[in-house]
């Protein structure tokens, strides 16, 4: 596009921003419970993948592998009164609050037992006992979900916020912009949460927009905004903390453009180095570079000596669980067919 322009410089280059860590003054627990956290999301994801492959999973699963850290970090800050919403890609944003892992290999599933009764897939989501209020696949729409339950928060006046994740194709779509306006107009306590990976479906970024970074629709609307490093969990974490500190304390909506990139395309578990102008495999083995999950394992051994014997442990408890979660889902009952419209029409199951 002529007139492009680079506004996130290194962060939009896979070729910085590779190493270690700066870990400033968190807890070293505290640190490698972020770990235990994003290597979940990894593995669970890497598990549907293969439920993809193996054709066990009919309806379309879309993953952020090479994203946890933004999850994590923002989750970090939550707790189970606020109201967090998702979209198609929404799978680390449940796990991070740390939904049922089981609810989730039930749902991809089509399982009775699953996270929405088997009725959803794994783009519909839902566990609000930990905040999780839903994932729907359409681009867009639970943002203005989220800005009327930050407008529920304000009203009850707990101190509560709502959390929207989104990616930056959906800052193409109108209500975005009428979402940031009125939680900006109303000072509601709501977060919007970017993660911009560059990509919408198979299109990059710089043939959609005029400029790469999505932070400009915030500053348009007065929104107080931070744009920042997505596969670093602690600049995700600080970002996040100042942010929902602020809602919570009355001062109106945040922004977070973090910017990230997925391994895996648009959906399914396959790369899709054949699409999208720079999606290629120099492309995605740069970014690779940037694995979110790595720089924070470089960090943990450099400066605070934690061995590799303790994350694998972690991993391997974390392999057993995901492994688990999956053969409950295999010996999960599909929905009786008594119950498919206990959803559609009010009186019913709910």
């Amino acid at each position: 596009m002529k007139g492009f322009q680079n506004a996130l410089g290194a962060l939009a280059d896979p070729k910085e921003l590779t190493g270690a860590l700066d870990l400033k003054n968190l807890p070293t627990d505290w640190l490698v419970d972020k770990y235990r956290d994003m290597m979940t999301i990894r593995r669970a994801e890497e598990a549907v993948a293969g439920l993809v492959r193996s054709g066990e999973a009919k309806a379309p699963c879309h993953l952020g592998i090479g994203q946890e850290a933004v999850a994590v970090g923002v989750s970090a800050h939550l707790n189970a009164g606020d109201k967090v919403y998702s979209g198609h890609r929404g799978h680390s944003h449940y796990l991070a609050l740390h939904a049922p892992l089981d609810g989730m290999m039930a749902e991809v599933l089509g399982k009775a037992t699953g996270a929405s009764g088997g009725m959803g897939g794994s783009m519909h989501l839902f566990a609000p006992e930990v905040g999780f209020h839903g994932s729907v696949p359409i681009v867009g729409a639970t943002i203005p979900i989220a800005v009327g339950a930050g407008l529920a928060c304000k009203m009850d006046g707990k101190g509560q916020v709502a959390v929207a994740y989104f990616g930056d194709g959906a800052c193409e779509e109108g209500v975005v912009h009428e979402s940031l306006n009125l939680a900006r107009v109303l000072d509601l306590p709501v977060l919007f949460v970017c993660e911009n990976n560059l990509y919408s479906s198979h299109l990059d970024i710089h043939l959609r927009q005029p400029s790469n970074s999505v932070a400009r629709f915030a500053e348009a609307h007065r929104v107080d905004h931070r744009v920042i490093d997505g596969n670093d969990v602690v600049a995700v974490s600080e970002a996040a903390a100042d942010l929902i500190a602020n809602a919570r304390a009355g001062k109106g909506p945040g922004f977070i453009e973090a910017v990230t990139f997925r391994w895996l395309g648009h959906v399914g578990p396959n790369e899709d180095i054949d699409v999208g102008v720079r999606r290629s495999p120099g492309e995605l083995t740069a970014w690779k570079r940037r694995d979110p999950v790595r720089r924070l394992t470089d960090a943990l051994s450099a400066s605070r000596g934690v061995g590799q014997d303790r994350f694998a442990g972690i991993d391997a408890e974390i392999v057993r669980a995901v492994d688990e979660a999956v053969a409950f889902a295999r010996a999960s009952a599909y929905p009786e067919d008594r119950v498919l419209l206990d959803y559609v029409y009010a009186g019913g199951a709910a």
